[in-house]
């Protein structure tokens, strides 16, 4: 496939003149003016008032939104399970995805519950991103420090979070098990401490890289010195996470039924295969990104995981097609693992996301004018968190007027831990849906085959779903 790479050149920065031009201060005459406007309203020192004891948001929540949100759905898959809990890491893509794939075990075996390990593809995706970015470094060696993608690589080399394609690469190499046997640690569900030591590591390895560069050190002694620094990186992981299993496990358990199974010598490719069955290959991330063209392949550069894995592809369209295709595997029964801006008109304690949540313009007199497409241009919003559609309440028409989505901030909180989701904010604020591809219209895969344009490293549909 060819590589169209969206380049931006370089300019020659100059002292910024305008905003030290006089005319450009802030003068206190206006200050005042804007407190004598401020106080002459009564309404305004009302909300002053309450404001100082609570939370702004209670004041504004739209009750309405809150009675017409409600939990309850006419198109629902038939089995859902207990909600997750992600705690303190960004790891929402993994857990949406093994929440995707557990409905095949419980289906297949008559489960209640059931969790796969979180922590296991965790720590390989972060291993993983280690290699990745100090392979980048390498990559990037003969350009200067300063550069625009190296600094955002230097920025986080490695994160919690992630996009489906990486979700791929992962399980294809190193399969899944069961949570029994690759339980939680502190530091894989209170991500912070790890992280901070690991990306602090990267940065002074990736300093030693480019000093090796610059002496004219061949790639071949750059990678030597990389595998030094993984070593580094790996003992650190073990002793945060607990080293992944090495041998055959045995997988036991009793059904809802009460009858016992139990699988022997099974590796994490094996279980994989022969226990969850998911057709993760044959899978396909279609987006909505209104700044581009739709019906073409995109790509992001830089974003990655696994070396010589899988690259990302999305195939942008439409958003009414993301919700048909969504509505389309909801009513075969099947779960959809989607990416969405999840900060925006959020209610946690009610589980609900709309965009008429929140009456600011009662409190602030203050309203919001930019589409989806300014919001990304303009840095507002981009996908930070990655969720599973179960369900789509359908008017007459067929058409949806909200949704039910299976988060993974545990259980307290919307209806079990379930959020409402309105088909507005979907619009808005979904950006990303991943399909089986027999499932999926042929222009879509016809898609697949086209040249593949390539973002910026630093553009938002290169961002990572890690919010908690």
């Amino acid at each position: 496939m060819k590589l169209n790479i969206h380049a931006e050149s370089a300019p020659i920065l100059t002292e910024p003149q305008g905003i030290n031009n006089p005319k450009a201060a802030l003068r206190h005459e206006k200050v005042h003016q804007y407190s004598n406007e401020f106080n002459a309203d009564p309404k305004n020192l009302m909300v002053q008032n309450a404001a100082h004891s609570i939370d702004f948001t209670s004041l504004i929540t739209n009750r309405q939104v809150l009675i017409q949100d409600n939990h309850v759905f006419n198109t629902k898959i038939p089995t859902e399970a207990m909600v997750t809990n992600q705690k303190s890491s960004g790891r929402c893509w993994i857990f949406a995805a093994l929440n995707v794939f557990r409905i095949e075990i419980m289906n297949k075996y008559n489960l209640d519950e059931f969790e796969l390990s979180q922590g296991y593809l965790f720590f390989w995706d972060k291993f993983e991103k280690c290699n990745w970015f100090l392979e980048c470094m390498i990559d990037l060696r003969d350009r200067d420090v300063t550069d625009r993608v190296v600094q955002h690589l230097f920025k986080e080399p490695v994160s919690d979070g992630g996009q489906w394609d990486m979700l791929i690469n992962l399980v294809e190499r190193y399969g899944v098990v069961p949570k029994s046997v690759y339980p939680e640690s502190f530091s894989s569900s209170n991500s912070g401490k790890m992280n901070g030591l690991i990306l602090t590591k990267l940065r002074d390895h990736a300093v030693t890289l480019r000093k090796m560069a610059a002496l004219g050190h061949s790639v071949d002694q750059l990678r030597q010195e990389k595998d030094k620094s993984l070593k580094e990186i790996y003992n650190i992981m073990a002793i945060n996470l607990g080293e992944p299993p090495k041998k055959p496990f045995t997988w036991a358990f009793r059904n809802k039924d009460k009858k016992y199974y139990e699988f022997k010598d099974l590796t994490p490719q094996s279980f994989f295969k022969e226990h969850v069955g998911y057709p993760i290959a044959e899978t396909v991330s279609v987006i909505n990104d209104p700044r581009n063209k739709t019906m073409e392949l995109y790509t992001v550069q830089y974003l990655g995981n696994i070396s010589g894995g899988r690259p990302i592809r999305y195939v942008n369209a439409p958003i009414d097609d993301l919700k048909s295709l969504a509505i389309q595997k909801l009513k075969s029964g099947k779960p959809v693992w989607f990416g969405a801006d999840v900060g925006k008109y959020l209610h946690r304690d009610a589980g609900i996301l709309d965009p008429k949540l929140f009456q600011y313009d009662l409190a602030f007199n203050i309203s919001f004018k930019m589409n989806k497409a300014e919001r990304l241009l303009h840095g507002d919003s981009l996908m930070t968190h990655a969720m599973v559609f179960t369900g789509v309440h359908l008017d007459e028409n067929d058409k949806p007027i909200r949704w039910r989505v299976e988060n993974s901030w545990g259980d307290v909180g919307g209806d079990k831990g379930y959020l409402t989701m309105s088909d507005a904010w979907f619009s808005e604020f979904v950006y990303q849906v991943v399909l089986e591809k027999k499932i999926v219209p042929q222009k879509f895969l016809d898609v697949l085959e086209k040249d593949v344009h390539v973002l910026p490293a630093y553009d938002p549909m290169g961002a990572l779903a890690n919010y908690y």
